[in-house]
């Protein structure tokens, strides 16, 4: 399946998500306003492969690139921020990407709707 379609399928089953392009990338927001997933099909800039980067609880960033250095890395422009980058590239866990996206959903939404989830 089109990676497109299956990240839009798990990212607006969210609550309150919504999806439009920014910097050129397909890209799913809380409420229009806070990003917590990009979407980059053909890669960007140095990372020429398929890969996401999403907002991350914590510490995970760290702990997953040290886990799992072919499939994690460390994004430019947000990486400071803790986000981390999954390629895509690899016969992705779509159970784990699934995951990896409500994660970042948790990381940036209201409790609100965070408790929705529930």
């Amino acid at each position: 399946m089109d990676l497109l379609v299956r990240m839009r399928e798990i990212c607006l089953a969210l609550p309150e998500t919504t999806e439009r392009l920014s910097h050129g990338e397909p890209t799913w927001f809380v409420r229009g306003k806070t990003s917590f997933l990009t979407l980059a099909v053909e890669g960007h800039h140095e990372n020429t492969f398929p890969h996401f980067c999403c907002a991350a609880p914590a510490g995970v960033q760290g702990e997953l690139i040290a886990e799992n250095p072919d499939v994690f890395f460390r994004p430019p422009y947000v990486g400071h921020r803790g986000w981390l980058g999954v390629r895509l590239d690899r016969d992705p866990d779509w159970a784990e990407i699934r995951e990896l996206a409500v994660d970042a959903y948790r990381t940036v939404a209201p409790k609100r709707l965070v408790a929705e989830l529930e």
